[in-house]
């Protein structure tokens, strides 16, 4: 049987994060495909610095409404 099951690494365990349905105690392989590692642009620390707060003062400025539609965990992981 092969499937795919998208899960995270919390406290040294594979938590699933989509449904599966093996029996208990199923033995399985894992595969890790790492997150994608962008190299920031910036690399003088103090022009990050303000950058970075350039951009905190921003999302202060306009934050999001109360009205926003709420996602759940699963759409605001979704990497397809």
């Amino acid at each position: 049987m092969e499937a795919t099951v998208k899960a995270v690494y919390q406290n040294g365990v594979f938590v699933p994060t989509t449904p599966c349905d093996f029996p208990e105690n199923t033995e399985v392989q894992v595969s890790v495909q790492g997150p994608l590692i962008i190299e920031p642009e910036i690399t003088d620390s103090d022009e990050r610095t303000r950058y970075m707060k350039e951009v905190v003062a921003r999302m202060q400025e306009h934050p999001v409404p109360l009205s926003a539609p709420r996602f759940t965990r699963e759409e605001l992981h979704e990497r397809r």
